[in-house]
């Protein structure tokens, strides 16, 4: 039985060693994927604080756009009350016929937004470019005929210059908006890596997760074996403890009869060695 445990002790041995070889394996698969989600978390969270900036930029650049957008409206409104009065006057004292420069000038400048806002074909790009020229040319021989009334060439002037003043508004209105737009196409583009590699991140923790619970999966299997290897080893040593004490027992048995054997012939006169001598004195017959 005793040859039966230690045979037994000795395979656990041997597969507790190889339940400790795995779990260390997998706690150092754990710990690669562990470290590379917090690689990818502290990427996320830069790319985040990036887009964060960008986004700050573009809300600068949109509050420039609002801004420069609300003077070069007031402006334009200015030169829209003089062109106005300008077709008032024209109207009162019969100069000319036709559309009113202010009512040419809101389709000028209804047309040029639509070339600068929406997306069109090749045809109708260029059939509008026509239409803003043939207005234009018509906007301009109005002007020239207004122009001959004194008068009427004053108030033009001036919705002239309110209408320039107003124009490197709009250029600001439009610089500022292509930043914004710059600014919020970075933006878009840094949230979405950020994504990207968030789910890389979300990836390499769920790996983690699945390291760590194998790897105290065979930690668990390496701790029962430990504790059976404990057990062995408390009756192994009771076995062996029995063994020897019934050992002794024996040999003290056989000792004393082998010494009553040496006292038997001391009586009957048989010659003793020192050997013998020595028996009996240790057994107690001398």
């Amino acid at each position: 039985m005793l040859k039966e445990l230690q045979d037994k002790k000795t395979k656990y041995l041997k597969d507790a060693e190889e339940f400790k070889k795995n779990r260390n394996e997998w706690n150092s698969k754990a710990s690669a994927f562990s470290k590379r989600r917090d690689e990818l978390n502290k990427q996320t969270k830069e790319l985040i604080d990036k887009a964060q900036e960008y986004r700050t930029k573009r809300d600068e650049f949109n509050n420039q756009v609002s801004e420069n957008k609300e003077k070069r409206n007031e402006l334009n409104e200015k030169a829209n009350e003089v062109y106005a009065r300008v077709d008032s006057l024209r109207k009162k004292d019969n100069i000319g016929s036709g559309r009113s420069l202010n009512e040419l000038r809101k389709e000028i400048d209804h047309l040029e937004f639509k070339q600068q806002t929406e997306v069109l074909t090749t045809e109708k790009e260029r059939a509008l470019v026509d239409k803003i020229s043939e207005l234009k040319e018509e906007f301009k021989k109005k002007k020239e005929q207004l122009e001959q009334n004194q008068e009427l060439k004053s108030f033009l002037g001036d919705a002239q210059g309110l209408r320039d003043e107003a124009s490197e508004f709009h250029k600001k209105v439009k610089e500022y908006a292509d930043l914004a737009q710059e600014y919020h196409d970075k933006m878009i583009e840094c949230f979405r890596e950020a994504d990207k590699v968030r789910a890389e991140a979300d990836a390499q923790h769920k790996e983690f997760v699945k390291a760590q619970e194998t790897a105290d999966e065979f930690h668990k299997q390496f701790l029962k074996l430990q504790k059976e290897i404990r057990d062995f080893d408390k009756v192994i040593v009771g076995l062996k403890k029995k063994a020897k004490t019934e050992k002794e027992s024996k040999d003290k048995v056989e000792y004393k009869k082998q010494a009553e054997d040496v006292f038997a012939q001391f009586k009957a006169g048989e010659k003793l060695n020192t050997e013998d001598l020595l028996l009996l004195q240790r057994s107690g017959f001398l």
